[in-house]
């Protein structure tokens, strides 16, 4: 009720657009949506939203052929885009998640529970997301979670905290299902982050207007010792044009992409560059992993693809890149906080039922100790990741705090992955329980570049 309470006009913050709102309010009124959709009554959201009356008309952008969708050129060349603006820092060190913030997660959480964790299984072994759980995701809006509002998005102020928490709260469901979800959103919000004003006219309309455009960040490559820092991808000047060639691996959802946005070295410094799917020379290529299979990870090939010189995001200086790569890599740590918290709720009831010489496994010593340092190990994961998406919202530097976070998150998601199937024992090692599929999912959180962005 007190969601409701929230969701509708009147109530104690509103969500008619001309209303003074907070920034997470603002994340709120997209779940409007979920009024509207047939999607409600098979996934168990109708509680969540059958009582909310705004009503946003959003325009389709629909206009597609066999080599991926036609972008009519929009904005200003040269202008800078439009910007959300960075939260104020707080003087008291607390990371406890707002009202509406928690609002946020307790719906998400519900969409992981109700649609993503029934689906895991099937989508891991189809090595693809159901289209059901993607519409139910574009239902809910999340693609627009890091587009500012001036942009047709959701919040004036940087979302990455709100991002982190949204991305954690779907990997519980299922970690590849979640990168699966946030894909096109890592593309819509580093577009809002670092785009043109040319860059956010051209493209935005097609996440912000109807359902989230298939897009993916590629930054991963595949070699030996990979350095995201340090991409063997080139782009080179060809009058007006960037010619790019290289390899991308392990792109979510690169089959059906009709945007990326590809780490590549020009210049000798780091740049993200647009390129379009009916770009010439661009290939794909299934390329199925050990985990995140839901994601439909792919090979993206680019030979001697072309595109406009002003397809560069951000600036040319390589600090555009970096912090895309610093976002990234925080993004997956909260995936990695999400599947942790996920084989916590398993395996404690687990071995609380399974008995063993007369008696609950749980009672003995090195069982519970194994649990208890996975609730310990998942929550200081957590605070390291909440403290660097903090920073990040606030506009400060947060390579240290996310350098500190992406190695505790990398060493002890592993470590949790495998505690939970030494702690089911045989059943640890069968797909009937799926712990296994989250160890394989978390093993994956120290390699994975890019694909997800908060």
């Amino acid at each position: 009720m007190m969601l409701l309470n929230h969701l509708r006009p009147g109530g104690r913050h509103g969500i008619a657009r001309d209303e003074t709102r907070d920034p997470i309010g603002y994340t709120l009124a997209v779940l409007n949506r979920l009024a509207r959709s047939e999607l409600l009554d098979r996934v168990g959201l109708r509680r969540q939203a059958e009582q909310t009356v705004f009503a946003v008309t959003r325009g389709g952008f629909r206009t597609a052929t066999t080599a991926g969708r036609v972008f009519a050129r929009a904005g200003a060349r040269g202008r800078a885009g439009r910007r959300a603006t960075a939260t104020s820092p707080g003087g008291v060190f607390d990371l406890t998640p707002t009202d509406d913030e928690q609002m946020l997660v307790d719906v998400v959480t519900e969409l992981a529970t109700e649609v993503v964790r029934p689906a895991a299984a099937d989508a891991d072994a189809a090595c693809a997301a159901p289209a059901e759980v993607l519409r139910a995701a574009d239902e809910v809006g999340l693609a627009l979670l890091g587009v500012p509002e001036s942009l047709g998005g959701i919040s004036e102020e940087r979302s990455v905290v709100a991002g982190a928490l949204v991305a954690e709260a779907l990997a519980r469901g299922d970690l590849g299902l979640a990168v699966a979800v946030l894909a096109p959103g890592a593309v819509a919000t580093a577009i809002s982050t670092w785009g043109t004003d040319e860059q956010q006219q051209t493209y935005l309309p097609a996440f912000t207007g109807g359902d989230a455009l298939p897009a993916a960040l590629a930054l991963t490559e595949p070699r030996p010792l990979f350095d995201a820092l340090d991409p063997t991808t080139t782009a080179r000047h060809e009058g007006d044009e960037l010619v790019l060639d290289g390899v991308k691996s392990m792109v979510p959802r690169a089959s059906e992409a009709e945007l990326f946005v590809v780490g590549a070295r020009l210049d000798d410094r780091n740049v993200l560059v647009l390129v379009e799917s009916g770009a010439d020379g661009l290939g794909v290529e299934a390329d199925p992993a050990m985990g995140v299979r839901a994601a439909s990870l792919c090979t993206l090939t680019l030979e001697r693809v072309r595109v406009p010189a002003a397809n560069v995001l951000g600036e040319h200086d390589g600090t555009t890149y970096a912090e895309c790569v610093r976002l990234s890599r925080l993004a997956w740590c909260a995936l990695s906080v999400g599947v942790g918290q996920a084989v916590l709720d398993y395996v404690t009831p687990y071995v609380k039922q399974r008995q063993a010489f007369g008696e609950p496994i749980a009672h003995r010593q090195s069982v519970a100790f194994m649990v208890a340092d996975i609730a310990i190990e998942l929550q200081a994961m957590r605070l390291l990741t909440w403290k660097a998406a903090a920073r990040a919202a606030a506009g400060r530097d947060v390579s240290r705090d996310v350098a500190l976070a992406r190695k505790l998150c990398a060493d002890k998601g592993m470590k949790i992955g495998l505690d939970g199937v030494q702690l089911l024992g045989g059943h640890g090692f069968v797909k009937e329980h799926p712990v296994e599929r989250w160890y394989r999912d978390l093993r994956a959180i120290s390699i994975m570049e890019g694909g997800v962005l908060i």
